[in-house]
């Protein structure tokens, strides 16, 4: 698609593809989804203050003057973002893993936020329309990109490398995650390694945590790189210092030793996302004390590693997302805080296909291993006996109905579940 078929992004204020969200001089674009057509919604989109319309059927093609037509609009939409993009001669970094992409997306973007003007990916608007509905928003004054990239199958990674065409890259884990479209954990290595050739084929430089074998031994041979550990022989060294439960810890590079750092985050798991921001620092030459400084500041939302203190208990909200190796780090962190009141409120993982059954089996042994004390919530949990279970629901409702009658007291509380379990319901009965 040559440059010119864009003019009319660059002669509008920007793309939209829901009518109930119109802007004056918007463009917008029909986009297919499983249960709705917006080429059915050309017509009002002008009527409602669009400038320009992109359909992708022909029937929704009335207004030649006012309208476009595509082959796919999807399509249309990812050629103009890898077009918008390659205007910018920025670093553009882009950030995968199993766990820990929205997290160490934030951490990032607060850490570079102390010297540069940074555009980062929203939330985790991660996929194949929400990474070029990122790179679109990509302006004169932006001077580093952050684009979280997601997979759920085989060759997502690529796609969205394709678009973004990032020049440093970090994957934060390999883990298990969104089985089902992979069918088993080496098409999860596989797809994630996507972003370590797209970065290889840049000449592009790899920050990787050295602590994790899977991430070193993928490492490609010629490929610059800053590495972090808890070893002293890496680029940039820290120390987990304690769990209170909020993740205490020191860093050091070369002759600098910060401070003790107190943060706002819990678990042993959100230690590596801070190393990687903080790593991200010093390959952007931010000062140290400005580092620690927005690690310390940076305060979590989204029930993505939450302490909330109740009235009655304190809570560890941890319910955004879950599969079997998030699933292990937050009960093996949790583990780790020295507290003696500690229960934990443990949803079904989702996405997991032919696995769910055994990896469900799994953070239950690793609960009889670390003798943790759990309610369950969710079918897969429901059939599964254990003596540190306390008592299990095969739906959220029936955890709250229980709750409202046998309330928890003077508690340390860790919900941890897949998102549509909905555990946060839970929160104001504790």
């Amino acid at each position: 698609m040559e440059s010119n078929e864009f003019e009319e992004f660059y002669l509008s204020s920007g793309i939209c593809t829901d009518t109930r969200a119109i802007f004056a001089n918007c463009i917008f674009v029909c986009i297919k989804g499983d249960n709705f057509d917006g080429n059915s919604f050309a017509q009002k989109a002008l009527e409602q203050g669009a400038n320009h319309v992109i359909v992708d059927n022909e029937t929704s093609f009335t207004h030649p003057n006012k309208m476009t037509l595509v082959a796919d609009s999807i399509t249309y939409i990812q050629q103009l973002a890898n077009h918008h993009r390659r205007k910018f001669d920025i670093p553009v970094i882009g950030i995968t893993g199993s766990n820990g992409k929205t997290t160490t997306k934030e951490l990032i973007y607060a850490v570079l936020s102390k010297k540069f003007n940074v555009l980062a990916t929203k939330g985790n608007l991660n996929n194949h329309l929400g990474v070029p509905f990122t790179l679109l928003r990509l302006t004169k004054k932006h001077e580093i990109a952050i684009i979280e990239m997601g997979a759920n199958k085989l060759k997502d990674i690529e796609e969205l490398c394709d678009i973004a065409e990032p020049t440093i890259g970090i994957i934060t884990n390999i883990g298990k995650a969104h089985l089902e479209g992979f069918i088993d954990f080496e098409g999860i290595l596989r797809t994630k390694c996507e972003l370590y050739k797209a970065i290889e084929n840049v000449n592009g430089k790899i920050v990787i945590n050295r602590d994790d074998q899977i991430l070193v031994d993928i490492l490609p041979n010629n490929i610059e790189f800053m590495d972090y550990s808890t070893f002293s022989d890496t680029a940039i060294n820290g120390e987990l210092l304690a769990l209170s439960p909020f993740v205490e810890m020191e860093w050091s590079s070369g002759t600098h030793q910060s401070k003790r750092i107190e943060t706002k985050m819990v678990g042993k798991y959100n230690f590596y996302n801070y190393m990687a921001a903080i790593s991200f620092g010093k390959l952007f030459k931010i000062e140290n004390e400005a580092i620690s400084e927005a690690i310390e500041e940076y305060t979590p939302t989204n029930n993505r590693s939450q302490v909330t203190k109740t009235e009655r208990n304190t809570l560890i909200m941890d319910c955004y997302n879950a599969n079997p190796s998030s699933m292990r780090s937050a009960l093996d962190s949790f583990a780790m805080i020295n507290n003696n009141s500690k229960v934990l409120i443990l949803g079904d993982m989702k996405e997991l296909g032919n696995d769910s059954k055994d990896e469900h089996e799994a953070i239950i042994s690793l609960l009889e291993s670390l003798q943790l004390n759990a309610y369950t919530v969710g079918n897969e949990y429901y059939s599964l006996q254990s003596s540190q279970i306390i008592r299990s629901f095969q739906t959220t409702d029936e955890l709250l109905e229980h709750l409202s009658s046998n309330p928890l007291i003077d508690k340390l509380i860790l919900l941890k579940g897949s998102r549509s379990m909905g555990l946060e319901k839970a929160q104001g009965l504790l």
